[in-house]
């Protein structure tokens, strides 16, 4: 699908369909009058008769409508105006592309980028569109021996701007979207495929052609390297599988002065059973899922460098599986991190917290800006915001506040949990430095509380990401979260680093 941006009146487009705003009850946005105007009041006596109220989501295609230069006109309900935000705008453009996906057309302008939106200014709204537009299209079926539906019709889709300067400044942000949504598609096809595919080795193979598109710097370390490092943490959880554990790092270089780098550690666990602390079966095969922070690193990582970002990030990942086996490691085992401290594991199934450690201690030697650790962590997690915010927590309030803003303009929500002193008590241990868990009560605080033992040399943040990461029931399947938020941080980020660079000189 080809998105563009044109700058024109909707009634004097020759497109195989308009698509047009219409609030609750029967109000026409401008777009949409335009649209009647030139129609002589026959959508508007269309409403009048009682074939559509407007309601949110709601939709109506007209055909052959009197004088229109368009093959067809797309009437969507956006709602009552003065509860119409950031969430009703993105279903209007979904349900948009659910009804012009279900036609023939092959191109589509769409008017709704114009409508006006508290706090939102149309480069939002342009690339929120492109983003939605591209979720509304992914499938995940290339496993199937009779892939689903027919390829859509819809090829082409112009956002339509009847002001020229709106649709100058819009093009960065289509780009942008385009950007974002095409690293949410990555992440999203590799949390879909199965582990007996996307194995440890599958991901480093990802990360290495990843690499040679966008002319990164990708260093795969192997279980000799990690010994040698003295990684016997994220050893310990790999010890029960045949599938060797990688540690992934890529460098995107997008400043040419050697800036200190934003530095991502997504968890890459490709298939967690809890190892000796076994998982129950019931939707156990969920657990693909749990390698969601490492596709999330690298899908920002393709965003980023699909925008030719000027910031300097590294994505590290450790991956491997957990697996029951008589060489696994059982509860009482103590081991040592690469950091020196050693861990008493009560839990095999709190492994994700093992290989983390690791992988913070190796971003030191980066001498990163800031740390950003993503992991589907826990299930308490899931307990505290359910599905619609990731869990955050941070050694750094101004990072958190940087990464609660990214959240809030990309609209993938996360939620500020403290990390106070007192919750680390739970992780004492009579035998090592600590335990890997602190016990059922603050669950999500206690995982971050063991992380931030391996951050001292750095600002940290954490997301937790159990409960947004995937959906289950009959719309299974990856999200593509945080690729958004990270990716909007990183944007953000970059902004600032171009223009104090501008003052200084």
């Amino acid at each position: 699908m080809k998105f563009s941006i044109k700058s024109g009146n909707p009634e004097k487009q020759r497109s195989a369909c308009v698509v047009v705003g219409v609030f609750e009850p029967r109000k026409l946005t401008e777009a949409a009058e335009a649209m009647d105007k030139i129609a002589k009041g026959y959508i508007s006596g269309i409403l009048r008769h009682g074939d559509m109220e407007g309601k949110a989501g709601s939709t109506l295609l007209l055909h052959n409508v009197p004088h229109a230069l368009c093959e067809r006109v797309l009437l969507v309900g956006l709602g009552k105006e003065r509860e119409f935000h950031d969430k009703e705008y993105r279903d209007a453009v979904r349900a948009a592309f659910k009804a012009l996906q279900e036609t023939g057309a092959a191109d589509a302008t769409l008017y709704l980028a114009e409508i006006p939106l508290k706090k939102r200014d149309a480069a939002w709204k342009i690339s929120q569109t492109a983003i939605v537009a591209l979720e509304s299209t992914y499938r995940s079926d290339r496993l199937k021996s009779k892939p689903g539906d027919a390829k859509p019709h819809l090829r082409k889709v112009t956002l339509g701007m009847t002001s020229p300067a709106e649709s100058a400044s819009g093009e960065a942000a289509l780009q942008q979207g385009l950007a974002i949504a095409h690293g949410m598609n990555l992440a999203k096809d590799l949390g879909n495929l199965p582990p007996n595919i996307c194995t440890p080795t599958y991901l480093a193979q990802q990360a290495v052609d990843l690499a040679k598109t966008y002319k990164l710097k990708a260093t795969i370390l192997e279980q000799k390297d990690m010994e040698k490092l003295g990684m016997g943490s994220l050893l310990s959880v790999a010890r029960g599988s045949r599938q060797p554990a990688k540690l992934i790092a890529l460098e995107y270089r997008g400043r040419e002065k050697m800036e200190k780098p934003i530095v991502l550690v997504g968890k890459g666990v490709t298939f967690d059973t809890g190892g000796i602390s076994l998982k129950p079966a019931a939707e156990m095969d969920e657990m693909k899922y749990d390698m969601c922070g490492a596709a999330s690193v690298l899908g920002t990582l393709a965003a980023i460098a699909q925008m030719q970002l000027p910031i300097n990030v590294v994505g590290i990942i450790p991956t491997t599986e957990n697996m029951p086996d008589g060489n696994a490691t059982k509860p009482g085992d103590v081991v040592t991190s690469m950091s020196g401290q050693t861990i008493e594991i009560l839990n095999t199934d709190a492994e994700g917290r093992l290989i983390l450690c690791d992988a913070l201690t190796y971003a030191e030697r980066y001498e990163p800006e800031a740390v950003i650790d993503i992991a589907t962590l826990t299930g308490a997690c899931v307990i505290a915001l359910g599905h619609v915010a990731s869990g955050l927590l941070s050694n750094d309030d101004d990072l958190a506040q940087e990464l609660l803003r990214a959240s809030e303009q990309a609209v993938d929500r996360a939620w500020h949990l403290p990390l106070w002193d007192e919750y680390q008590e739970q992780l004492k241990s009579n035998f090592a430095d600590m335990a890997n868990i602190g016990g059922r009560a603050a669950g999500t605080i206690t995982a971050a509380c063991f992380l931030s033992r391996f951050t001292k040399k750095y600002r940290w943040a954490h997301l937790d990401i159990a409960g947004t990461a995937w959906k289950s029931g009959k719309d299974k399947g990856a999200t593509g979260r945080p690729v958004p938020l990270l990716t909007q941080f990183l944007i953000s980020r970059a902004a600032q680093s171009v223009k104090k660079a501008k003052e200084a000189s």
